[in-house]
């Protein structure tokens, strides 16, 4: 818990932080090992998560959200990243879809999926990525034909988090197949409408307790009420919903990464060598210097981000960095923790392997490195 207020950080948000910080130590990260060794899906974490209010922390008042600021809802994903990345994982995917539905859709439509999900009764999903087009998500391929006062999709989408759970997934399809991104198109579809099938989950490397789906759309007939914005607007939704959803992965990359130094401390002090604390050795204090240093920089990218943010301000390039560094930073901290650790880190009896795994996925999804480098580029070269 933390025990301070950073730069920018009210203490009524921290309130909502030690708060989720009390439930998530009492509560998930006792049962984290088992979700990921058993594969058990972080939903079963939904009830309590809701009944703190966390599955509509990024949504208003007026929508069942508790009108928080994005720096309490991201100290909060901190909080519980710190006790199990797998929730995190799937807290943010839910937020993915609730965003879209909140930035793309009209009042009528936020009315009908929003509250619903902020309770907890409905879990959201995002489907973009498809198995041809991960990083580069102009390039669809599922369609959507209009049929009347219909859409019907057709198409393949992949590693879509929470989707068989979900009530609803927003799922994004090309209306326009000559019109690049600006043919893209977003719709709110129910997950029992029929036409929709879902594999079993991916086997992961890490988070798996997040678990992630294929979804096949045949023949799937979506009301035209349904779609969010005009045709051709979907593509723009989806990159203000990832400029939110980058802070997201900024929170769960320092989550980890607090995590792991904390482990690494407590190791040093602990662990004897030759009569001495292993944290009297030059080399493990450098190493441990190295870590908070990196989790700091790490800190202030996300933390102005999200003032950005918080600000109504444009902040793409600045949210790429602080998804960027912040992920590349988690690896660096979740490796030397467990390097510290010696053969005991490299043991299933110890977090630190599981921190090493849940993080490595942070630096592909959401935009991999390469393409948050290429943002920050294209901003910097104007």
């Amino acid at each position: 818990m933390t025990t301070f207020l950073r730069l920018g950080v009210t203490e009524d948000d921290q309130a909502l932080a030690d708060a989720v910080a009390t439930f998530a130590q009492a509560e998930l990260a006792p049962r984290a090992q088992a979700l990921d060794e058993q594969e058990l899906s972080a939903t079963c974490h939904v009830p309590q998560l809701a009944e703190l209010g966390v599955m509509g922390l990024n949504l208003p008042e007026h929508l069942g959200g508790p009108g928080v600021t994005p720096t309490a809802m991201l100290l909060a994903l901190v909080e519980i990243s710190k006790a199990c990345a797998a929730t995190s994982s799937m807290v943010g995917a839910h937020y993915l879809g609730t965003d879209a539905v909140l930035i793309g859709g009209n009042a009528a439509q936020q009315q009908a999926w929003l509250p619903r999900a902020a309770s907890g009764e409905w879990l959201a999903g995002f489907a973009l990525t498809e198995p041809r087009g991960g990083s580069h998500p102009a390039d669809l391929r599922t369609r959507a034909v209009r049929e009347g006062g219909h859409y019907r999709l057709d198409g393949v989408k992949h590693f879509i988090s929470n989707a068989a759970e979900a009530k609803f997934l927003v799922v994004f399809a090309r209306t326009d197949p000559d019109a690049g991104a600006r043919g893209v198109s977003a719709f709110v579809v129910d997950t029992k409408t029929p036409g929709i099938s879902f594999s079993s989950h991916e086997k992961l490397m890490g988070i798996r307790g997040a678990h992630a789906f294929e979804v096949s759309f045949d023949g799937v007939m979506v009301p035209e009420d349904c779609r969010l914005g005009e045709e051709g607007t979907g593509f723009k939704t989806a990159m203000k919903v990832l400029d939110n959803s980058r802070l997201d992965v900024a929170a769960t990359s320092l989550g980890i990464a607090e995590a792991a130094l904390a482990a690494a401390v407590q190791w040093a002090n602990d662990r004897q060598i030759g009569g001495e604390a292993l944290a009297s050795k030059q080399g493990i204090q450098w190493m441990l210097a190295d870590m908070k240093l990196r989790l700091e920089a790490a800190w202030g990218l996300t933390l102005q981000a999200t003032a950005l943010r918080t600000a109504g301000q444009v902040f793409t390039r600045q949210s790429a960095m602080a998804k960027l560094y912040a992920s590349e930073m988690v690896g660096f901290v979740t490796d030397a923790a467990l390097q510290i650790h010696g053969g005991y880190g490299f043991t299933r009896e110890m977090p630190l392997e599981r921190y090493a795994r849940d993080a490595r996925i942070l630096r592909i999804y959401e935009g991999s490195s390469e393409i948050q480098r290429t943002i920050i580029a294209r901003a910097v070269l104007g």
